[in-house]
């Protein structure tokens, strides 16, 4: 037998048998090897020939000394990602809310189920590999009519019928269309495993995100309380200098005014942080009402000195949403193959044997037994380009399925390099903020001894209390950036989850 491959402008290929034997005999060894799968025999896609994220390749980050986050951080290039990233923060009540939130999170346990039902209809259509067998029983008691000729050779009218009988059947996968199947269905199968993974690491960047967030979130209300007591204090000064004559109405009332505005940004404050402890309970799939009241100090956590930068190629064989596309162009890629052979005939064979009796006590005795064999072959004549354009539809997936593909890999590129140019601004931030938090805080405490002193007006000592407060908001946010963006770093890089005996399963292709 001969094969030769018939090609055209769609990233296929289709095998056509040729037999040069005797009709019968061809057909016979096509059924023997099951013939030829038709349509494309996906390939995985290269890698991006790039090498680096971005034009200039980072390495250290400046330090901020003397300050909570300020630390230098590294980046190792081709290092691995740990499956536990975020004990690198070294915090125990972090720890434990991720651990909680892997384990309660609904969102992550309706991905797993659904990676379940994905794997049962794998199996499931694997079952078209082997033959269908099934056994009937019939029992009957019938009457013949008198005027022909009776049915039992004891020629009786009325009698019963015993038939006991086992069918089996098989459709010869001569064109590949059940492996195609199968093909398409385990595509479809890893990319709900990587939607599943995408969700596990996504909720462990949120988890600590969020965490990171509401210690933003308290460092700037306890920085608003003592605002709010350094403003209290100024109040009571200036109060009894105006009883001693020593400052106007004005004076007191400006002080007082700013006490008020000072006051008033603390409620929005204790709503978000509110909030931001309801996500954290949802996360962990409680209930509001069950949220903690564990505190996620930024001080606590130990900003990660060394960040892994994993190689450009390694970057598509880890993320995954990449990996999820891959497999929805390989899922797309079968397809095709089924398309194909669904114009292509199909030769299904069946086999029954049985026996049929009068009497129970006559089944399986000589003579009552029969079997059969039989071959149906049906092929499609005219469908209305029905099957046509099903093929033409499932090569324009292919094509779609290979630009989102592209699409997923220059966004998760971007993700990078977005995060890597982000630690370093960071980083930079921080250095900037910590030092305008410092001179702020001079200013103030020479602004608060001059209006002591009679030296100072207090227009200056508010316009210090201003910018002292606004340096502090910047310098607390300047810090939860830094972690918010180390998280970031992570699972733009994928996670670690490969790393992670729980999730590293069988996976198709490797």
């Amino acid at each position: 037998m001969e094969l030769s491959v018939a090609r055209d402008s769609y990233p296929h290929m289709i095998l056509v048998c040729k037999p040069r034997a005797p009709p019968f005999i061809a057909a016979l060894v096509l059924l023997l090897v099951a013939g030829c799968a038709v349509g494309p025999d996906f390939k995985r896609p290269a890698a991006p020939e790039v090498s680096d994220y971005t034009a200039a390749a980072p390495s250290t980050t400046v330090t901020a000394a003397n300050v909570s986050g300020g630390e230098a951080q590294r980046f190792a290039r081709g290092s691995d990602l740990a499956g536990d990233w975020w004990t690198l923060f070294h915090s125990r009540p972090l720890n434990d809310l991720i651990q909680q939130s892997l384990t309660n999170s609904p969102d992550l346990k309706a991905a797993q189920a659904a990676l379940s039902v994905a794997r049962e209809n794998v199996l499931a259509q694997r079952g078209t590999y082997y033959p269908s067998v099934s056994a009937s029983f019939l029992a009957s008691r019938q009457r013949q009519a008198g005027t022909i000729s009776p049915t039992p050779s004891s020629n009786a009218f009325l009698y019963n019928l015993f038939t006991p009988q086992v069918s089996v059947a098989y459709v010869a996968d001569v064109f590949g269309l059940n492996r195609r199947t199968v093909e398409s269905l385990q595509a479809q199968e890893q990319e709900v495993r990587f939607q599943m993974i995408a969700t596990y690491t996504t909720l462990t960047a949120n988890v600590v995100v969020t965490a990171v967030q509401l210690g933003a979130v308290q460092s700037q209300i306890d920085a608003t309380h003592e605002l709010i007591d350094i403003n209290s204090n100024m109040v009571q000064i200036l109060r009894y200098q105006f009883d001693k004559g020593y400052v106007s109405r004005l004076d007191v009332a400006a002080q007082e005014s700013q006490l008020a505005q000072v006051a008033a940004t603390l409620p929005p404050l204790l709503k978000q942080a509110a909030q931001l402890r309801d996500l954290l309970a949802v996360l962990a799939g409680q209930f509001p009402n069950q949220v903690t009241h564990e505190k996620f100090a930024l001080s606590s956590l130990q900003l990660p000195q060394e960040l892994p930068v994993s190689l450009p190629s390694a970057l598509v064989a880890q993320r995954p949403d990449v990996l999820q596309a891959e497999a929805n162009m390989h899922a797309a890629s079968a397809r095709i193959g089924v398309a194909i052979a669904n114009r292509l005939p199909n030769i299904q064979l069946t086999a029954d044997a049985g026996s049929t009796a009068l009497a129970m006590s006559q089944v399986f005795t000589s003579g009552t037994g029969f079997w059969g064999l039989g071959v149906a072959a049906t092929a499609p004549l005219f469908e209305g380009g029905t099957l046509l354009h099903q093929e033409r539809a499932a090569k324009a997936a292919y094509v779609q399925a290979a630009e989102q593909y592209r699409s997923t890999v220059l966004t998760a590129f971007q993700n990078v390099a977005d995060t890597l140019t982000a630690l370093e601004q960071d980083a930079e931030g921080l250095k900037a903020a910590a030092a305008a938090t410092d001179a702020a805080k001079v200013t103030l405490d020479l602004s608060q001894r001059q209006l002591k002193s009679g030296y100072a007006s207090s227009l200056a000592l508010l316009s210090a209390e201003q910018t002292y407060q606004q340096a502090l908001i910047n310098l607390v946010q300047a810090q939860a950036n830094r972690y918010a963006d180390t998280a970031a770093l992570f699972q733009a890089l994928g996670g670690g989850w490969w790393n992670r005996a729980d999730l590293v399963t069988e996976q198709h292709g490797k």
